[in-house]
């Protein structure tokens, strides 16, 4: 039973760490960032402020919808896992902060960047994979979709690309009244839409029954 926890501890935090770093290098190649913290790098741009601080808030945000969601459904013993997401948040925005301290800003080719950009999505991909799959503590992007979906009765599929697209919007709407032009959104922004989800079906084919047998549970 240790060596199981063990392990579904490490896979959680390597999922993390992956996760945190195919964010922020998805933010470094000045392609466009992910569409759930569009909102947040903009409004950190703006006010040139820290991403992984402006996320964090965000991150609160996305509980405390959550936490309406689960209370309109009547599900109350889900509520402290809920709140459980803000120490997490706060321990992953921390990762961000580290990684995009150490990660330069990308000005190199277009293709440089694109290979990157790539790398970042299969980070993403992996890192969300891992933290969905050993089934402790959902990072906030992930819990909210699952509560929208739950709350709405609609696949969670499409509740994540109405949230992907509502976070688009509401970032071309700041960005345009506050700067007149656009921030953080690119051809990585779509990119990210479409393949992120193709990166989790392809690591849960490849890695998820390894990952749930090592972790005691069931795939």
């Amino acid at each position: 039973m240790r060596r199981e926890w063990f392990f579904r501890v490490f896979f959680y935090i390597m999922g993390l760490l992956v996760l945190a770093l195919g964010i922020t290098l998805n933010t470094k190649t000045n392609m466009g960032v992910s569409p759930l913290i569009s909102v947040a790098f903009c409004v950190a741009s703006l006010l040139e402020e820290n991403v992984g601080d402006v996320t964090l808030i965000w991150y609160i945000v996305f509980v405390a919808v959550e936490i309406i969601c689960h209370i309109g459904l009547k599900r109350y013993r889900t509520i402290p896992a809920d709140i459980l997401q803000i120490p997490l948040s706060i321990v992953f925005t921390r990762f961000m902060n580290l990684f995009s301290d150490v990660i330069p800003d990308m000005t190199g080719s277009v293709v440089t960047r694109g290979i990157f950009l790539v790398i970042a999505i299969v980070l993403t991909g992996v890192g969300i994979g891992l933290t969905l799959n050993v089934r402790l503590i959902p990072n906030p992007g992930d819990g909210i979709v699952q509560a929208l979906s739950d709350c709405c009765g609609r696949k969670v599929s499409t509740v994540k690309n109405m949230l992907d697209a509502f976070c688009v919007l509401i970032t071309v709407v700041i960005s345009m009244i506050f700067a007149g032009k656009l921030i953080g959104i690119g051809v990585g922004t779509i990119l990210a839409v479409i393949f992120v989800g193709r990166a989790v079906a392809v690591f849960n084919y490849f890695c998820k029954d390894a990952v749930s047998k090592l972790s005691g549970l069931k795939a």
